[in-house]
């Protein structure tokens, strides 16, 4: 089934090249079906890169996804256009009012500051606090996942000696867990970061348990008891070339990143990067999307409420 996206999306070409069933929203109004609609809460500043990697995840499962893009009204977008952010996202005043069965808050580059001095603090708080009683499941990524786990469960995010920075093996540490179903022994996930959690501080919260790990990484995926609250440190949503972009950005502006770990064949930045998380990357958001949105949401979006 395909994914719902705003008319005019550029992710929409993109997907189409990469035999991802898109339909745009005009179509999709004739059809006589109840989508799961999801939010994307986007604090990305690559806004259109992050689209179309999420949109790519999310529209490769059998279950029909209507996908609406969320901005902070308290932050301006410096590297997206003031026409795309006017076309296709909306603020959260413009949605709070509605109950989606699923949403996603991005990462964000801004590990270095607390997060009482983020311009959007507040704002963020205010949209995470109406997530508990309004969507059936929210999924966290990376620099969302920690500010989600400090504002709900008061776990603070540790500064590291140098940047999480490569492709990491991983395992799933709940054999039974529904979002690791069918995955291999052992997987690999991309990060990106200069912070981490303590699993000691993780494990301290009655009301969070540990999905899957990394050895070299760390704490991996944490959940809530049934799934209405999924933290993820890492980016498997990545495309093969984003820590390239990364680590060639990094090294323009003269920072000392070293190469990122498990990334380039031989450890030879001029050789092309090649992917080896792929396809745990699709299982990830098919399970969440089947086990923790789908087969949990209520068919009236109204009777969502606080677990």
């Amino acid at each position: 089934m395909p994914i719902k996206i705003p008319n005019g999306l550029p992710a929409i070409q993109t997907l189409l090249q990469e035999n991802i069933f898109v339909i745009p929203e005009t179509r999709a109004l004739t059809q006589d079906i109840r989508p799961l609609k999801l939010l994307l809460l986007n604090l990305m500043p690559t806004k259109i890169t992050t689209e179309t990697q999420l949109a790519r995840l999310l529209g490769n499962t059998p279950i029909q996804v209507e996908l609406e893009l969320l901005k902070t009204a308290s932050h301006v977008s410096k590297n997206t256009s003031e026409e795309h952010m006017l076309t296709f996202y909306k603020t959260f005043d413009e949605v709070k009012a509605n109950k989606f069965d699923g949403m996603i808050i991005t990462g964000a580059p801004i590990e270095h500051l607390p997060f009482e001095q983020v311009e959007y603090w507040q704002e963020l708080c205010e949209i995470m606090e109406w997530s508990k009683k309004n969507v059936t499941s929210t999924l966290h990524i990376c620099w969302g996942a920690q500010a989600a786990l400090y504002y709900h469960y008061g776990i603070e995010k540790i500064p590291l000696d140098e940047k999480m920075f490569g492709v990491f093996a991983h395992q799933a540490e709940h054999k039974g867990s529904m979002l690791f179903r069918g995955f291999d022994d052992t997987f690999m996930v991309p990060h990106s970061r200069h912070t981490t959690l303590l699993r000691a501080d993780v494990e301290a919260v009655p009301a969070l348990k540990i999905l899957a790990s990394s050895g070299e990484a760390g704490v991996y995926a944490i959940s809530t008891d049934k799934g209405r609250q999924i933290f993820l440190t890492g980016h498997s949503e990545y495309d093969t070339d984003t820590l390239k972009l990364e680590y060639e950005r990094d090294k323009a502006a003269g920072l000392s990143t070293k190469l990122p770990v498990n990334y380039f064949p031989g450890d030879n930045p001029e050789n092309p990067p090649v992917s080896t998380w792929r396809s745990s990357a699709h299982l990830l958001y098919s399970n969440w999307l089947n086990y923790f949105v789908y087969q949990s949401t209520p068919y009236d979006l109204n009777a969502i409420d606080q677990p």
